[in-house]
């Protein structure tokens, strides 16, 4: 009963629609008309308002941190359900017939519930990346990869360093779920970049 009430929670949480939600309020269209067609904070500032990207952002991030983080205190050995269900959510909404974002922001907030080094790296990354090629795809999908790839190698050494598996092992299987995920969401850009097309981060 608790995992299915930790998965629907995470679900519902995750699949809240804030772009399309606050576009349609404030002012009037509906996003997925607009831009890339996408529900999330990038192509919320296409449409030239700062204001509700930054506020679909910070809405997105919270909720993939927010089911992780209650099901961490609640439900330790449910964690991981809750992550894949959060972001689930997000890329798979039953609102909008289950055409959502591309989880950038939903995979932020959970791995800051998860750990903060990871967030801080995602972060790093993702802004040396989009300000070195801007482009906003090519960043997130680097900055999970590097997220991936380092959490394996601090596992690797904490394992040897204690001279056993490391119990945070899981969290590598579920980072590399979401990188997947997080690959086939921009599937579509990554065809973008191969032929020079994808739009740019305007500075």
């Amino acid at each position: 009963m608790d995992i299915f009430l930790v998965a629907l929670f995470s679900y519902l949480s995750g699949s809240i629609p804030f772009g399309l939600i606050l576009t349609k309020i404030f002012i009037k269209t509906d996003i997925r008309k607009t831009g890339s067609g996408n529900i999330g904070a990038t192509n919320v500032l296409r449409v030239g308002n700062k204001y509700l990207a930054a506020l679909t952002l910070i809405l997105d991030i919270l909720k993939g941190y927010l089911p992780v983080i209650i099901c961490i205190n609640l439900f330790q050995e449910l964690v991981l359900f809750s992550c894949l269900a959060a972001f689930l959510g997000h890329i798979f909404p039953i609102w909008l017939k289950f055409k959502g974002g591309k989880g950038v922001a939903t995979y932020l907030g959970i791995i800051t519930a998860l750990s903060l080094q990871l967030s801080l790296l995602f972060i790093f990354t993702w802004l040396v990346i989009s300000l070195t090629f801007r482009y906003s795809s090519l960043s997130s999908m680097f900055a999970t990869f590097t997220v991936f790839v380092v959490n394996i190698i601090r596992e690797i050494v904490t394992s040897i360093e204690a001279l056993s598996i490391n119990a945070n092992i899981q969290d590598s299987r579920i980072l590399f779920i979401f990188l997947i995920l997080i690959i086939f969401t921009h599937r579509k850009n990554i065809s973008n970049l191969k032929n020079k097309t994808e739009n740019k981060i305007k500075i």
